[in-house]
């Protein structure tokens, strides 16, 4: 599994960006810059915010270039709690404050400046109580508790709990009165908002820094929260030594701007808003193939079992490459196996993935190469390979990949007319699709029925691998989160599922459940046996597997079920098939066909032998 969260490295090739960004900070010279990377959610922003604070940090220092200070401001963790504006410049004005005094130097400016912030919040609460009162609505904030305890105390319902309330918020009134509201006389917000801008640009010069703002999340809030943000960007942008980073979608922050002007007619007024803020515009790189088969491969390296500095190495190499894919340079799986030897067999296998679900997940709608929802795919798709290997579920990855992907992307009415029809058939497969597949890969116009009549299933049906000729029951029953999968085993008694369910979970206690099996009608015997073929044909070594003791208890319940057995283990592979079976199914009355099959076939000399011995000695049944 893998956070959902930015990385200060780089697995997109995303740091010829980065670095771009850092570069034109360093070339403003102290100039006032803004800068917005636009993009859409999960496409990267962050990740390239975090990347370029690194590259900044990293870039050493000529003579009479101004250090770097970084604020980082994330909105959406205030909202909700406190004003997304005054939550800004307090962060600011601490930050400079703990500057100052590292440094010992500017500390007066910048307490001031810490002040002047405190009396800017203090006159918003007032100012706020004032408005809601002349509007006769409950004050807001500290000054509405007040007036809820004065509403009190006039209704008469006076008593010691009320007086203790009183004094306590008489205390909290005072404190905030002198820690917060100490503005100098004959001041006004106008006034107060050009002197801490004047005293924030002196700060700067004084302690020879340029501020660096990173703002991040600013499409995941709320309108109100949006906006206020950039109401606060405002008091400070265009400053002297002043470099501001905003990270966020074009398309959100419009959206909160025409809420917040409600009634304008003007789309202009929209569309310039955010871009008056806004000096150099940046967007995020979408990802080719190469870059997600890339990314997809850099994830499964990193949650490897390799050492740290192999991880970078091979991180490093990729990055590299993906610089000069367009001259013809590819990143794939030999590319990478060749930045270090050897490399896990499982990780290798990792990469086999990658190969396959790059196209899919660089073209499908709904993902087009998204890094977040690309992670997040790959993270649905380990647990289902989990819950199948814990289950004894044998699922292709590269089937259940594409049907995770229908099933989060497509027409949900869809999704369950594919779960009825494959429930419905004896054999699983989706035969229906035999011709929609045909034609869709062969690029042929079609009209498809409801409800597969949307866009996004003619695309996925093009999409590898195949599905028509597949059994889905496995991949659909690891699959159920959003419809219930109906299978022959549900049309069980109670007493079959239960028997059914003890056979596959504890097989080798089948021994004990065969006087309940030998109960079970033969129809539900049937059934039972279905199952427990299809969990054996995942058995990979042929000795005395778990699943064969269930096998054979039901076999000896209903003798039917023997020749599906013997014809079972006839099919097996030669060299999955050890001598040690022999003894265990020699007494069976249809074993003797099945040592014929394994005779005269290519298995081990071990085997072969095992099964001489077993004539020899008379213990084979006849």
């Amino acid at each position: 599994m893998w956070p959902d969260n930015e990385t200060e490295r780089d697995f997109l090739n995303f740091s010829g960006v980065a670095d771009t960004v850092a570069e034109i900070i360093v070339q403003a010279r102290g100039r006032p810059i803004s800068i917005g990377v636009s993009g859409a959610w999960g496409i990267g922003k962050s990740s390239m915010i975090k990347l370029t604070q690194a590259s900044l940090a990293a870039r050493p220092r000529k003579e009479g270039e101004r250090e770097f200070v970084f604020v980082e401001f994330n909105a959406w963790l205030y909202q909700g709690y406190d004003d997304a504006r005054a939550a800004l410049m307090d962060v600011i004005a601490t930050r400079l404050e703990k500057e100052a005094k590292a440094r010992e130097k500017a500390i007066d400016k910048a307490k001031a400046l810490v002040k002047r912030v405190n009396w800017l919040r203090a006159a918003k609460l007032v100012a706020g109580s004032t408005v809601a009162m002349s509007l006769g609505l409950p004050p807001t904030g500290l000054i509405g508790e007040v007036w809820g305890l004065g509403q009190r105390f006039f209704s008469g319902s006076v008593d010691g709990k009320l007086l203790e309330e009183a004094k306590g918020k008489a205390s909290e009134v005072a404190e905030t009165a002198s820690g917060l509201l100490n503005p100098k006389e004959e001041t006004s917000p106008p006034k107060e908002i050009q002197a801490l801008r004047d005293n924030f640009e002196e700060t700067l010069e004084e302690l020879g820094v340029t501020l660096v703002v990173l703002i991040d999340d600013l499409d995941r809030c709320l309108p109100e929260t949006t906006i206020s943000t950039l109401e606060a960007i405002r008091l400070f942008l265009f400053l002297k030594n002043t470099a501001f980073v905003i990270a966020a979608d074009n398309d959100m922050i419009k959206h909160a701007v025409r809420r917040h002007f409600e009634g304008v007619p003007d789309d202009l007024l929209v569309t310039n808003y955010f871009d008056k803020l806004i000096q150099v515009p940046i967007r995020v790189p979408p990802l080719g193939t190469q870059e997600v088969r890339a990314y997809m491969m850099l994830l499964f390296v990193e949650n490897s079992e390799l050492g740290d500095d192999v991880k970078e190495k091979i991180r490093a190499g990729v990055v590299a490459q993906l610089r000069q894919t367009w001259a013809g340079k590819r990143v794939d799986r030999a590319f990478v196996q060749s930045l270090h030897d050897p490399l896990p067999a499982e990780l290798i296998g990792r990469f086999d993935t990658a190969d396959r679900l790059a196209p899919l997940m660089t073209t499908a709608s709904g993902i087009l190469g998204n890094p977040r929802l690309i992670k997040r795919f790959l993270n649905a798709l380990a647990i289902r390979m989990t819950i199948s290997n814990a289950q004894g579920v044998g699922v292709d990855e590269a089937v259940l990949a594409k049907l995770l992907l229908f099933e989060r992307l497509g027409n949900p009415k869809a999704f369950a007319e594919l779960m009825a029809r494959v429930s419905a058939s004896d054999t699983g497969k989706p035969a229906f699709l035999a011709e929609w597949e045909e034609k869709a890969i062969a690029g042929q116009d079609q009209t498809l029925p409801a409800p597969f009549d949307d866009p996004f299933f003619a695309e996925w049906l093009t999409l590898p691998p195949s599905l028509a000729d597949t059994d889905l029951r496995g991949a659909l029953y690891v699959s159920r989160e959003h419809a219930p999968l109906i299978t022959p085993e549900d049309r069980l008694s109670s007493e079959a599922a239960e028997l059914l369910t003890a056979l596959l979970q504890h097989p080798e206690m089948a021994a004990s459940l065969k006087e309940r099996l030998l109960r079970v009608p033969r129809t539900e015997i049937t059934i039972v046996m279905d199952r427990l073929l299809d969990r054996a044909r995942q058995e990979q070594e042929w000795g005395v597997p778990a699943i064969l003791e269930a096998c054979l208890i039901v076999a000896e319940a209903d003798p039917p079920q023997g020749a599906r057995l013997a014809a079972f283990l006839g099919e097996r592979p030669a060299a999955q098939v050890q001598a040690s079976i022999v003894p265990k199914i020699g007494d069976q009355p249809w074993a003797k066909g099945v040592f014929d099959i394994w005779d005269r076939g290519q298995v081990s000399r071990p085997v072969k032998t095992a099964i001489k011995r077993q004539r020899e000695n008379g213990n084979l049944a006849v």
